[in-house]
Order: structure tokens, then sequence, then C-alpha cells
């Protein structure tokens, strides 16, 4: 059972990382595609996926670009992490987009069709 940042329930596919994301820098607002050279998703994108990550790293700007992402209709539609840092936080409940934390990532990869459903903190393959 995880922690639930932001509410919401959501079915989709996952894009998943084994590695922290920076999104100042590290995902275009624009277009959703992750753009942080070297990045194990680097070329893919997050849009109307299930975003699932260990933990943010980087500048506090990224919960902006989290917002951006939202309001330009190319960000995820839900957010897993085993932390979620104040950054991500504070960016998915500014963008209105379902978070939980507390997860073991390990059990997922990308292409997994998951259910979040925050409010009971519950990330589950469907």
């Amino acid at each position: 059972m995880g922690r639930m940042i932001s509410p919401g329930k959501v079915t989709a596919e996952a894009i998943v990382s084994n590695e922290p994301i920076g999104f100042y820098g590290g995902i275009d607002s624009k277009t959703g595609i992750v753009i942080e050279k070297g990045h194990p998703l680097e070329g893919q994108s997050v849009t109307g996926k299930i975003l699932v990550f260990p933990r943010g790293k980087g500048s506090t700007v990224g919960s902006y670009v989290i917002y951006g992402l939202a309001k330009n209709g190319v960000g995820p539609v839900a957010i897993v992490n085993e932390e979620t840092e104040t950054i991500v936080a504070t960016g998915v409940i500014l963008a209105g987009v379902p978070c939980v934390d507390k997860i073991d990532i390990s059990q997922f990869k990308t292409g997994d069709r998951l259910m979040v459903d925050a409010e009971k903190g519950t990330v589950e393959k469907v």
C-alpha cells in the first residue's frame, strides 16, 4: 500500500525508469519527450502514460515543468514513485496529476498496463 500525494484514479500504459528524473531540462514541456542526454528514457514520450520512476532530481523549476506538461496536454496521466520529493509533489498537486509513492517500482516495466488509485494508495497491473 502506497501513499497518496495527489488524488485521482487512472488506467494506462506505464513508462518506467529505474533512474531518477529531472523535469527541468529533462523533459520537454511542449512535446512530453524525455530530452536528458544519456537518460534511459531519452527520446521517449511520457504523454498519456503512467510515469514510474524512483524519485525526482534537480531544480525546483521542475514543479512548473510538470504543470506545463499537463497544461500543454503532453504530460503523464499519473506518476508513481518510490519516494516523491518536494519538487514532484508540488508539480503533481499544481497540475492535478494523480500521484502515489512508497511503491516498489521494480515490479513494473515499460508497456505494463497499470491502474493507479491514488486515494487507496494502490498501483496494480491490469
